[in-house]
């Protein structure tokens, strides 16, 4: 058997500060009777979690302030038997904070302080690219700059290792990237802003993911939440279902669910079951309060029954 590829995941590391109360507050408005929790977070942290909890081999490229929040992160990276050799420490800048609020029902709201995540800079993520091989696997999401991302996608294509991009927080980005891309998974909301088509239904999702393989990008995964995830490539269109759970917290379910994609594709699954097996794992973390601390390992994910994905549009 070809053992597993390495999971490269380049991002961010935050700490969550978490209210949990009735209802998210409208604007002027406080709400009263919350939970507090802190947690460690940011959506390059969590996906690394996620995946090395799910028995991935991973390395994090990430920076982090001089700073209390720095030093447990990188404490809690190797306790979770993630190589922290690509991290750096800023010394001007704090570490990321991200200011959460969650409702009754699982919704949130997110405000980011970004400290030192603003500061990962090409020259901070050399070592990682230099050490890639063509087996590895790359893991992206936006918030860092643009520019490191950007600098990532284009030399891990030149090296010609397979780049995963989670286009999340939404926000827009050269188009000429798309077809250095392998996969690309935007939520509904992403794939709006990435095509302008608002995705509603499976029709509106299909029309969403072929334009953006329209733009270079081979296969796109549009994840719908509770729904499960609509998969488009040259051979496949299907909706791959995700277990009914009841949420209560849906803050780090993308990036649990990129994380175990990315997995499943280091052990080399086709990318339906790696789908399937990635909404198992999202479908666990939402019953959770946390982002990284609701991510689930490989045997919960086990246990669940087998998704048959649901083929759509052939």
């Amino acid at each position: 058997m070809t053992p597993p590829s390495l999971i490269c995941v380049v991002g961010s590391s935050n700490t969550d500060m978490v209210v949990k109360a009735e209802k998210l507050p409208a604007p002027g408005e406080t709400v009263i009777g919350g939970k507090f929790l802190m947690n460690p977070g940011g959506k390059g942290a969590n996906q690394a979690v996620a995946a090395a909890r799910l028995g991935g081999q991973v390395a994090l490229a990430a920076k982090v302030g001089n700073d209390v929040f720095g030093k447990q992160a990188i404490q809690q990276f190797q306790r979770e038997k993630i190589n922290p050799k690509y991290i750096t420490t800023d010394p001007e800048y704090p570490s990321g904070v991200a200011l959460i609020n969650v409702d009754a029902k699982g919704e949130n709201c997110i405000t980011v302080a970004p400290g030192s995540n603003s500061r990962l800079k090409p020259e901070d993520v050399e070592l990682i690219l230099n050490d890639l091989s063509p087996t590895d696997l790359v893991l992206l999401q936006l918030e860092i700059p643009l520019p490191t991302v950007d600098y990532v996608i284009r030399r891990s294509f030149e090296k010609g290792v397979r780049v995963i991009l989670n286009p999340a927080p939404a926000q827009p980005f050269a188009t000429d990237l798309f077809g250095c891309l392998y996969l690309i998974t935007p939520n509904e909301t992403e794939a709006e802003l990435l095509t302008g088509i608002r995705v509603t239904d499976l029709a509106t999702a299909e029309q969403a993911a072929r334009a953006i393989r329209a733009k270079g990008v081979p296969n796109v995964i549009i994840t719908l939440g509770g729904k499960g995830a609509y998969l488009h490539t040259d051979t496949v269109s299907a909706v791959i279902p995700a277990p009914p759970v009841t949420a209560v917290d849906t803050t780090a379910a993308g990036d649990c669910f990129n994380g175990a994609l990315t997995v499943a594709l280091a052990e080399n699954q086709p990318l339906e079951e790696a789908v399937a097996f990635a909404c198992k794992a999202a479908s666990i973390c939402v019953t959770r309060m946390g982002a990284q601390a609701s991510m689930p390992y490989r045997r919960e994910v086990n246990s669940l029954p087998l998704i048959n994905p649901n083929f759509l549009f052939q």
